[in-house]
């Protein structure tokens, strides 16, 4: 088993530069953040705040994510595993429904209300925080996940599409607002206590492992994903070939169709 994990982690560090090689082509697709000044002092910002924009600094915080879910892992620190397992669903679901309309051509008014939010500033008095109105909408996940299932190329019908990225969100939402149930699988060992310096040589560093996989794997197809709407094919089909290579080394190279796996799911629930 160590040997395993052990293997699995070598191709997670291989997958990273390959990622981030792929992340420089497309953020070489759109112009460059400028220096601009906000309030008394300066930062970086996109002035053309476009979907695409958009979609680079998700995608920034996806590979930035992948690659912290590993010290994490490496150190194991579980409960904050779970934590960064819950915002790569979202970016994830994100960089799926923003590239949507790059691909059709279609900023929905959803698109547009996303992107308005996205962009709001935290404060719209940056010198003074205190009295800022801090007043910024949120969109909903609920809504997100509605547009990604009915996306026409899905391999589910919109229903279990819906249910499946509600209990994606569901599963680690816990570990981010430090639910009890979660909080106690901090709890074990002989005698029982807190681990309070991460869970190394536990059981459940096997089982997030193997949950690591599953994120670097749809991170690899979200940064497809990314390329495909951009335009990149040339960056699309090394990023095909590697995912072959990922799928070979990690010995996932047979996958059930979704809907029979959501069938026998449903079937072993009845």
């Amino acid at each position: 088993m160590l040997k395993i994990m052990r293997n699995m982690i070598d191709l997670y560090l291989e997958t990273l530069p390959v990622l981030q090689r792929a992340f420089h082509v497309l953020e070489n697709k759109i112009e460059k953040p400028a220096f601009v000044k906000h309030g008394t002092y300066y930062v970086f910002r996109y002035q053309n705040q476009t979907i695409q924009a958009a979609v680079i600094q998700k995608l920034a915080r996806l590979i930035s994510g992948l690659q912290a879910s590993l010290l994490l892992l490496q150190g194991g620190f579980v409960q904050e595993l779970g934590a960064i397992f819950r915002t790569l669903d979202e970016f994830n679901e994100d960089i799926i429904f923003l590239c949507q309309a790059i691909r059709t051509g279609e900023l929905t008014g959803l698109h547009q209300e996303y992107l308005k939010s996205f962009y709001q500033e935290e404060f719209d008095l940056p010198d003074n925080p205190l009295l800022s109105e801090q007043k910024r909408p949120t969109i909903s996940r609920r809504r997100i996940h509605a547009a990604i299932a009915n996306i026409p190329e899905s391999e589910t019908n919109p229903s279990d599409t819906k249910e499946i990225h509600r209990t994606l969100s569901q599963t680690f939402s816990g570990y981010v607002h430090a639910a009890s149930g979660h909080i106690m699988e901090m709890y074990g060992g002989d005698p029982p206590r807190y681990y309070l310096a991460g869970m190394i040589n536990t059981p459940l560093i096997a089982s997030c492992t193997e949950n690591i996989f599953h994120y670097f794997y749809r991170g690899l197809m979200s940064v497809m994903f990314v390329a495909g709407s951009f335009g990149e094919q040339k960056l699309l089909q090394d990023l095909y070939a590697f995912r072959d290579y990922f799928e070979k080394k990690s010995g996932r190279t047979e996958w059930e169709h979704p809907e029979k796996m959501i069938k026998k799911m449903k079937d072993k629930k009845a």
